[in-house]
């Protein structure tokens, strides 16, 4: 009797999904079905960490694009707010400031 189960058991009843149909499959769908969920939980995280993989790389990205971008926005103001550029700019503009010749003081509190 159970060669003639295994005589049953061939390529055609498994792509036929007759072996589907054995007491085996049977008693185990539980353990089968559980699997599967498993399966599927695993490939769905796998998928989202892969996701958020990409999002960091970008968001990365686009970090060392705004540091870059405020260090050259740094920079140029650094250029406009020299004292040199200033005196340029009040003479071109005929003002009638001038720049100190005495150094400035500290008023104290006593």
């Amino acid at each position: 009797m159970e060669q003639a189960k295994k005589k049953r058991t061939s390529w055609k009843s498994i792509i036929g999904g007759d072996i589907l149909a054995t007491g085996f499959f049977h008693r185990q769908a539980k353990l089968i079905a559980l699997i599967m969920v498993l399966v599927i939980f695993y490939i769905s995280n796998r998928y989202s960490v892969q996701q958020q993989l990409i999002r960091i790389e970008e968001l990365k990205t686009e970090l060392t694009d705004v540091k870059y971008n405020a260090l050259t926005r740094s920079s140029e103001l650094m250029e406009q707010s020299r004292q040199s550029r200033i005196e340029e700019y009040v003479a071109t503009q005929e003002s009638d400031l001038q720049t100190a010749t005495t150094p400035p003081y500290v008023i104290r509190d006593n």
